[in-house]
């Protein structure tokens, strides 16, 4: 008989339903149309940011500057369109596209042109955004944003017990962000240079992939990621905080670790990616729910992180031998 892979998704995909069914038995309201479409709104912005990040673990790169990306974004889109009358979507999401590439290309450049480790080089340009973000606004909010942002577009409406649930615009972006991310991995070559690159970068230069190119379009598509992630959480809140995304970093890391990427390079999915961000999203809605303390969920993060990396330097502390086959 055929042994049944499920493969990371498939794990993911039944702790998801084993978890919902366990809160729908324990609670009264988690296995609700209200809520399940209160979580699908509240991580549409989480799981933009998730599919952005894969891209770059999966080139074999780390960054943590991409949520306080997302903020200086919301800011420069806001400081730009409200003198001249606010604009509409189509420019919102040009110019959120445009310096959020901006904000990831400079990463990139640190990266390639320095050689700088990526972490150290994100934890760089994590407080130079940070710093400059509340440096020009003084950590003041922008409440006066514009009608098109500030006015909630419903896409689907269900009768629920408290009214109605309504999935709204963010959750449309998400699945579209989603979806040219998987086209862009699994079927063009591109993508296949990417996780080459992320498996063995010395390999990947000597079969002609050009590790700029790479590192350029993991940062880049990560950074317009966070850019309309920004724009979306702007419209989420009706407003523009300088720090209503910070620390938002290590959850997301976790949730895409939890999916299946690893910190060295070469493995990951879009689906995966968005099942870690669903089942980090129902842990914590459930424990909201019964009344525990948030702290334990940090904590959970954090042992999914420290489990991350020590299973990512298992080969280099375990004496694995190679089994041949006899003759």
């Amino acid at each position: 008989m055929r042994s049944v892979r499920l493969g990371t998704e498939g794990v993911l995909a039944l702790l998801i339903a084993g978890l919902c069914i366990v809160l729908g038995l324990t609670t009264d309201s988690f296995a609700t149309v209200q809520n399940l479409f209160d979580l699908l709104n509240n991580q549409s912005v989480n799981i933009i940011f998730a599919v952005g990040l894969v891209v770059v673990l999966i080139a074999g790169g780390i960054d943590i500057s991409f949520a306080v990306a997302a903020s200086v974004v919301q800011y420069v889109v806001l400081s730009l369109l409200l003198p001249i009358g606010g604009g509409n979507w189509f420019f919102g999401f040009v110019l959120a596209i445009l310096f959020g590439g901006l904000l990831g290309l400079f990463n990139a450049f640190l990266i390639q042109r320095f050689r700088i480790v990526s972490i150290i080089a994100t934890i760089g340009t994590f407080n130079l955004y940070f710093g400059l973000l509340m440096y020009f606004t003084e950590g003041v909010s922008i409440y006066d944003i514009p009608d098109w942002l500030y006015d909630a577009v419903p896409l689907v409406s269900l009768p629920a017990d408290r009214g109605t649930a309504t999935l709204y615009l963010p959750v449309a972006v998400m699945i579209v962000m989603a979806a040219v991310t998987w086209l862009i991995l699994n079927r063009t070559g591109f993508g296949r240079a990417v996780y080459g690159f992320g498996s063995s970068p010395e390999a990947a230069r000597r079969s002609g992939v050009r590790d700029w190119q790479v590192i350029a379009f993991a940062y880049g598509w990560l950074g317009i990621c966070a850019g309309v992630a920004g724009l979306m959480q702007a419209h989420i809140v009706q407003e523009a905080v300088p720090n209503a995304l910070n620390g938002e970093e290590l959850p997301i890391l976790a949730s895409v670790v939890l999916g299946g990427a690893t910190l060295g390079g070469g493995r990951g999915t879009v689906a995966g990616a968005i099942l870690g961000v669903l089942l980090l999203a129902v842990v914590q809605n459930g424990l909201n729910l019964l009344g525990v303390t948030p702290y334990a969920f940090r904590m959970i993060v954090g042992l999914i992180i420290l489990i991350a990396i020590t299973a990512s330097n298992l080969g280099n502390i375990l004496p694995f031998k190679s089994k041949g086959r006899e003759v």
